[in-house]
């Protein structure tokens, strides 16, 4: 039984993976016209009060037995050249071809999406300097690290400090997560009241909510950079965690227990979530949101991203781009024994 609940909840969160990285394609592609439609802005909104927090929350589940050891090492070793081959790349591609502007082009500044792989390595490292605590402790300390890093004086996007911090709660929630009390709690009736309290959320923040400040859900500013330099600031991000945790945890009814197509293409949420960037400047530069002032065309955008997370999650791309995406790093290791084996 419980190696049955183990593949299930593999399953679960391999379906809820790709649900997210299909969160992540919408987000991206419509965020240049969120200025221009309210509906279009709401979708915006509501996605980001979930899409990152359950992110950082799945890899947190995933990363259960990789943590510490050898496979803990190996884990940061290869994130750690996922993010200098891909800062490296992305950056070049903007200096070259793309020609963006006002971008700061620093290996300690992460470029724009690669923040999570940056933020990925200090997750796991703070999760193993916690590990005397038991997890009802680990949680509420880094629910007020979470809290306490929007005071400090600086630029919270320096190697994605901020957002390691604040988003560093839903790591440790997923890393202790139990799918086991999880399924028996949700049911069916349950699942349904939090689908529709997901549905309502989005309509009130739709009518309501679309003067919220976007940098407090982005998670990369500190207080000072968001404008507010009361002493009482921390307080608006626990009301923000409590919105975090409530849409996310709604959001949860949307996902199917059972093994369906997207189980598999959840394995390769990483490559969507690499590449895809390229696709989005590709579409800036090509000017083809110059096009999009009616609402089927934006529906025919949202139908590309998700046409898009899609292809780039086949096995082919896989197969093409692994040594990229999952680069080796036994020649690392290899070198550190090689070099420690020298007499000195």
């Amino acid at each position: 039984m419980e190696k049955t609940l183990s593949k299930q909840g593999e399953t679960y969160f391999l379906n809820l993976r790709f649900l997210l990285i299909l969160t992540v394609l919408i987000g991206n592609a419509i965020e240049p016209l969120i200025r221009q439609m309210d509906s279009v802005h709401a979708l915006y909104l509501w996605i980001f009060t979930f899409h990152m927090p359950l992110f950082v929350f799945v890899t947190g589940y995933f990363a259960k037995g990789t943590l510490a050891g050898a496979a803990g090492r190996k884990t940061l070793l290869q994130i750690g050249m996922q993010y200098i081959i891909f800062q490296s790349l992305y950056s070049l591609l903007d200096m070259t071809i793309f020609r963006v502007q006002n971008i700061h082009h620093s290996f300690f500044a992460p470029y724009l999406l690669l923040w999570f792989l940056a933020s990925h390595i200090g997750w796991r490292l703070l999760t193993l300097a916690m590990h005397k605590f038991n997890p009802a402790a680990q949680v509420v300390l880094s629910l007020v690290l979470g809290v306490l890093v929007g005071y400090l004086r600086l630029d919270g996007a320096w190697l994605s400090f901020s957002r390691t911090f604040v988003y560093l709660p839903f790591f440790v929630i997923g890393y202790h997560f139990s799918f086991d009390i999880f399924v028996h709690f949700f049911t069916k009736q349950k699942k349904r009241i939090a689908a529709a309290a997901s549905a309502l959320l989005f309509a009130i923040i739709a009518m309501y909510g679309l003067h919220m400040p976007e940098g407090w859900l982005f998670g990369s500013m500190t207080y000072m950079q968001l404008g507010h330099l009361e002493w009482y600031a921390g307080f608006y991000r626990i009301a923000l965690y409590g919105l975090q945790f409530i849409s996310g945890a709604a959001f949860l009814a949307w996902v199917p227990f059972r093994k369906r197509h997207i189980t598999d293409l959840g394995r390769r949420t990483l490559y969507v979530f690499l590449l895809h960037g390229f696709m989005i400047r590709l579409a800036v530069i090509s000017g083809l949101y110059h096009y999009m002032d009616h609402p089927l065309a934006v529906l025919m955008l949202i139908a590309g991203a998700l046409c898009l997370a899609f292809a780039l999650a086949q096995p082919v791309v896989r197969k093409i781009t692994h040594p990229v995406i999952e680069p080796p790093v036994t020649w690392i290791t290899r070198l550190e024994r090689l070099t420690w084996s020298r007499p000195l």
